[in-house]
């Protein structure tokens, strides 16, 4: 038996979202069926995290064990030749068998994007919300940093999110603006369903002067969902990368 880990892209914009259901397709659906074509047997692939309908990954990990081993490259390569042109399997590596691509990660790194015109991009349309109303940056940039630390996320997250606990850590929040594109990249522990894109509305929110610096940190203190910023539309979301503990470090660089 061997474990291999996947690093997956995909643009999620005509997809369900990450995981199977039986009404839509999904990216993994269109990952194991890739899978299927190549191994000849139906296998199950296990993913990092889940992300919801037209959320965008460059950095996905989903690992699978195979009895028979092939060359890493028919993982990667035979793959590719069966998934459609808005999927594809960046590496494929050869890792421990106590390896999990979601229990064994010890962060995530997730980037929204924000196309700040009045004018429609088509080029943008799919990976950022067209945002042109004017925004504090100033303050966005400030209250960013107080999401920074370990606190209770309980306002930021969907009210369908069934986590036994509300409490992540998150290591950085930051706002950046390159061209007409304003960035936020946030790095953290863990996530709960819909936080980020709950930030990213919250964060707008600020920027239009419609919640304040003490009002973000009473939220951050077991605060309720109604009173945080909208949620962020999903295609401006993209999972860039997922990192893990030391241990699996070489394997996933070096096999």
């Amino acid at each position: 038996m061997a474990r291999i880990c996947l690093t997956i892209e995909y643009d999620g914009t005509d997809y369900g979202g990450w995981q199977v259901q039986p009404n839509a397709v999904t990216i993994q659906s269109c990952v194991e069926d890739a899978l299927a074509q190549i191994v000849g047997i139906p296998l199950r692939i296990y993913s990092s995290g889940r992300t919801d309908a037209g959320v965008h990954a460059l950095g996905m990990r989903a690992h699978f064990d195979v009895d028979n081993l092939l060359p890493l490259s028919a993982y990667r390569e035979g793959l590719n030749r069966y998934l459609p042109a808005d999927i594809a399997v960046r590496d494929a590596q050869l890792v421990a068998e106590d390896f999990h691509a979601r229990f064994s990660a010890r962060g995530k790194w997730y980037q929204y994007k924000i196309y700040r015109s009045r004018i429609r991009s088509p080029l943008c349309c799919r990976t950022a919300w067209q945002y042109g109303a004017t925004l504090d940056m100033d303050k966005m940039i400030a209250v960013a940093k107080i999401f920074v630390g370990n606190h209770d996320f309980a306002a930021f997250r969907s009210s369908s999110c069934v986590a036994n606990t509300t409490e992540r850590e998150i290591y950085t929040c930051d706002i950046k603006e390159m061209g007409g594109m304003l960035l936020l990249d946030i790095r953290g522990s863990g996530f709960l369903k819909n936080m980020v894109r709950v930030i990213v509305g919250t964060l707008v929110d600020v920027g239009l002067g419609k919640i304040s610096l003490q009002e973000i940190k009473e939220l951050l203190s077991g605060g309720k969902r109604c009173d945080a910023g909208r949620t962020a539309p999903a295609h401006g979301l993209c999972l860039m990368d997922v990192w893990y503990e030391k241990k699996y470090v070489k394997c996933l660089t070096d096999c």
